[in-house]
């Protein structure tokens, strides 16, 4: 039987990238989500992303801080809550925003919204949808996100192709709006904007 070189997988990934236009270098582990590279669903969304210097930030699911990083310094008057229900997301999160000097950028762990005060809100949300998750989970995030936006906030948001038509249907019931952003053979982006 060969010999699993265990030490060595137990080492963090390191990588350093440019994204929107920010050199940002992270650390990653094993069970986290494309741990080598920005996946290029995220970077398609960065792309699209508007922000303004002082923008208040929200990145759901952040995992290890790819979205949420290099957003928060895009605003740097502005701040970024980075929130996962998993616990090493949120601790490679905050190593990265140390590592980045993104001092503007925090991490804590949230099953959605429930760790998030019910007045806060934010000029700007995005996520990564998750694909293997039930309608319902779609439809408490859309509302809550909905919720914790000012009049004219914006919510992004990447996901699988398939799920297209589902965001864009329900995008429109609980926004009254939808912009679909991209959409090629794997990846769909879409936003949506809270009337003013």
């Amino acid at each position: 039987m060969p010999i699993i070189p265990i030490a060595d997988l137990k080492k963090d990934i390191h990588f350093s990238t440019d994204l929107c236009g920010q050199k940002c270098t992270f650390n990653t582990t094993w069970g986290l989500f494309s741990p080598f590279e920005i996946d290029l669903g995220t970077r398609w969304l960065m792309s699209k992303i508007e922000v303004g210097e002082a923008d208040s930030i929200l990145d759901i699911g952040c995992g290890y801080g790819p979205m949420g990083i290099a957003l928060a310094k895009l605003a740097p008057k502005g701040h970024v809550d980075m929130i996962d229900r998993d616990f090493i997301a949120v601790e490679y999160a905050n190593k990265n925003a140390l590592l980045n000097n993104t001092k503007n950028a925090t991490a804590f762990l949230s099953n959605g919204f429930d760790q998030i005060p019910a007045n806060k809100k934010y000029d700007v949300i995005v996520s990564n949808l998750p694909a293997k998750v039930n309608k319902e989970f779609f439809w408490i995030l859309f509302a809550e996100a909905f919720e914790h936006l000012n009049p004219g906030g914006k919510f992004y948001v990447v996901t699988i192709a398939g799920l297209q038509s589902f965001i864009g249907k329900n995008f429109d019931k609980i926004f009254g709006n939808y912009q679909r952003l991209f959409v090629e053979k794997t990846y769909t982006g879409a936003l949506a904007i809270k009337a003013k």
